[in-house]
């Protein structure tokens, strides 16, 4: 969680900063993004294998995954919730709107609550993840429950999201990465 005030621990490098490694990793993060480092590839950026290997990795898991957006996106969201992430849930949030998941819906998760009136497959989603969570594992209903709905594919892909944005989360969170524009935090620190 980034602690409103304190200083970012690993911002943006200067260009004339970077090593060739570096300069590289970020040719092919703009090339395959569209885009400059930002948020948590900022940090990432010194080690370039690491954040080419990430951004790869996230290109297929937020853009190809089996799951639809409005799915994929609720899972980011249970995550950034998770590690009180703020730029994670700054960034997500609208899109995960875009994509379909009820702000009710998002508004429970921000608040550390079980949503209601979710949907088969987002009940589906929300036991599986915030079992995962609260467990570190996932009962055999659960799984079961997820298979039957997603298929194997669906659970190593959720899997997957889990896991990336997780390690996203923990990077922002220990760099300290500001939110943009001074934007103030959309998330409370999480009801433990």
């Amino acid at each position: 969680m980034s602690v409103a005030g304190a200083q970012d621990r690993l911002p943006p490098l200067p260009v004339e900063a970077l090593s060739d490694a570096q300069r590289k990793a970020v040719a092919e993060f703009e090339a395959a993004r569209g885009r400059e480092v930002d948020g948590p590839f900022a940090p990432l950026l010194r080690s370039p294998e690491v954040m080419n290997r990430a951004r790869a990795m996230g290109d297929y898991l937020r853009f190809a995954s089996v799951l639809p957006p409005r799915l994929s996106e609720f899972v980011i969201l249970l995550t950034a919730r998770q590690w009180t992430q703020q730029y994670e849930w700054f960034v997500h949030h609208p899109i995960a709107i875009e994509a379909g998941l009820p702000e009710a819906t998002a508004r429970a998760v921000a608040e550390g609550r079980r949503p209601d009136d979710m949907s088969d497959d987002e009940v589906t989603i929300y036991d599986f993840v915030a079992e995962l969570h609260r467990h570190q594992s996932v009962s055999d209903a659960t799984y079961a429950r997820a298979v039957a709905r997603f298929g194997e594919q669906g659970v190593i892909d959720t899997l997957g999201i889990v896991g990336y944005y997780t390690m996203l989360a923990i990077v922002m969170n220990t760099a300290r990465t500001p939110l943009p524009d001074g934007a103030p935090p959309p998330l409370l620190p999480f009801p433990r």
